[in-house]
């Protein structure tokens, strides 16, 4: 009976947090709209919404719930002075400064990248890039660096995995990764999404392993391909200060 009770236990907690997740793409969502997302019925989404709001970790407005300032608490001690996110913000500034486009950081995590940080473009005309988005690693520019720099193993299970897309060549994308490697830099040129290109090269630890990605992203109007090329070396650059910022607090 112990032991039962454990496991309903726990499995209400996976039942709590994975309605906090969906939050995690959405500013405000209804009993509905969340009971949908988790696969729940609405009445046992409602009971653990109902705990989660008695403790602070999401707040109600109408019919609508949004993250609640306990979240904010918590993610207000995850910042620390060796976290990438925050400790490489100021030249990421500088960079958009002297490229006028929007950058990034980008780390993976299983099968996806996210988005750690972004400084968004002064330009009328830009890309948007919400920090915390969760991406596929089969496609992009920051997608080929995170698997042309992860260790063989690593990428090998990707790229060989089921969930694999069909209408990527396993072959081919390995090829292109051989040259991001050889290159030190990887593009993309409306791969994920119409009218956007991207430049990223990878940033290194001490011991040479890939830390983080660093990426810059615009509409196409602008970036072309051989602009891209052309700030490659502009982001290395940029890429080995950061290095230089990182290993200084590591």
């Amino acid at each position: 009976m112990e032991e039962e009770r454990g496991k309903l236990t726990v499995r209400a907690v996976e039942r709590a947090l994975d309605i906090l997740m969906c939050f995690a793409d959405n500013r405000d969502m209804s009993l509905t709209e969340i009971a949908t997302r988790v696969g729940l019925n609405k009445s046992t989404v409602h009971r653990l919404l109902a705990t989660l709001d008695e403790r602070g970790f999401v707040l109600r407005n109408g019919d609508k719930f949004r993250l609640g300032y306990r979240v904010w608490e918590l993610a207000a001690n995850l910042t620390q002075v060796d976290d990438p996110a925050q400790l490489l913000l100021p030249e990421m500034e500088r960079l958009r400064e002297l490229l006028g486009e929007t950058v990034s950081l980008y780390v993976r995590d299983g099968n996806d990248r996210i988005r750690i940080q972004a400084v968004q473009s002064n330009q009328a005309i830009r890309r948007v890039a919400p920090v915390g988005v969760r991406l596929p690693l089969y496609v992009g520019a920051s997608s080929k660096v995170l698997l042309a720099f992860a260790e063989p193993e690593e990428r090998e299970l990707i790229v060989q995995a089921p969930t694999w897309p069909d209408t990527i060549e396993r072959e081919a994308y390995l090829q292109q990764l051989e040259e991001v490697r050889r290159l030190g830099y990887a593009v993309s040129f409306e791969e994920r999404e119409p009218g956007a290109a991207a430049v990223s090269v990878p940033i290194f630890d001490r011991a040479h392993k890939l830390t983080v990605v660093l990426s810059i992203s615009g509409p196409v109007s602008r970036l072309s391909l051989d602009t891209l090329r052309d700030y490659a070396p502009r982001l290395m650059d940029a890429a080995r200060r950061m290095e230089t910022m990182l290993r200084t607090v590591n």
